[in-house]
């Protein structure tokens, strides 16, 4: 059954680049063939001095962002069961073209067997930058320096966040989470499937019961047989599955 996941992060400077392998399972992250969670990989809108490779811009944030900045965003989708990969990745790309738009970006869709139950586990990372394109040209270094609003090409692109209110950006993150609702639920009915997704909290669907806790691969490790089978049936009998992203 279809459960809904949506998680939003940010990478300070200097874990841009590792993260950026870790999602496509590259360098110190590779698995071997038969391991391997990796379904796809991708990206877009990354400038010419990249030459291509989404890997060289993350490696430039981790240099050249501000010191307290973020090197890029991250958010983490859990996918239906109920589609196939090549849905699923349309799904991933149209939530990229409604939200994320024409800034730099890059994405990987895994497909785990849950540590707990051994039932697959989709989901998409999809990690962007702040800074949005004005068709300035512009260096690498300089790509990343400060804002210059008096003279956009002195200085670096503009970031996306930069003077929102509190209530704006909350507003926007809310957007993104009933966006992303709705086009699962429009591939879902599309591919024939009865299954649909709530961005909303329990609360607010008139659920009456606590929020699934993430328990991550090291916690069931360290978990008896006794202790595994009870969380399997308590999610059981909610009908939908623990992301184990």
């Amino acid at each position: 059954m279809a459960s809904y996941h949506f998680s939003i992060k940010s990478k300070q400077k200097g874990r841009a680049a590792d993260h950026s392998n870790y999602i496509a399972r590259e360098r110190g992250h590779s698995r071997s063939d038969e391991d391997t969670d990796l379904i796809t990989t991708g990206f877009g809108n990354m400038p010419g001095w990249t030459n291509g490779n989404p890997f060289a811009y993350w490696k430039t944030a981790d240099q050249h962002e501000r010191a307290n900045g973020a090197a890029c965003r991250e958010w983490v989708l859990a996918l239906p069961r109920e589609l196939d990969h090549e849905q699923q990745q349309a799904m991933v790309q149209e939530m990229i073209a409604a939200t994320i738009g024409d800034k730099p970006y890059q994405y990987a869709i895994h497909n785990p067997c849950g540590a707990l139950d051994g039932i697959e586990q989709p989901h998409a990372h999809v990690i962007y930058s702040d800074r949005r394109p004005d068709g300035i040209e512009r260096s690498a270094e300089q790509h990343f320096r400060r804002y210059n609003p008096t003279n956009p090409a002195a200085g670096g692109c503009r970031k996306d966040s930069g003077g929102k209110s509190p209530q704006a950006l909350r507003e926007e993150v809310v957007g993104w989470r009933e966006t992303w609702a709705q086009i699962q639920n429009q591939a879902l009915a599309k591919y024939g499937h009865e299954a649909r997704v709530d961005h909303r909290s329990l609360e607010a669907q008139g659920i009456a019961r606590e929020p699934e806790s993430h328990l991550g691969p090291v916690r069931i490790k360290r978990m008896s047989a006794e202790q595994r089978a009870i969380h399997r049936d308590s999610r059981e009998s909610f009908g939908q599955c623990a992301a184990e992203i």
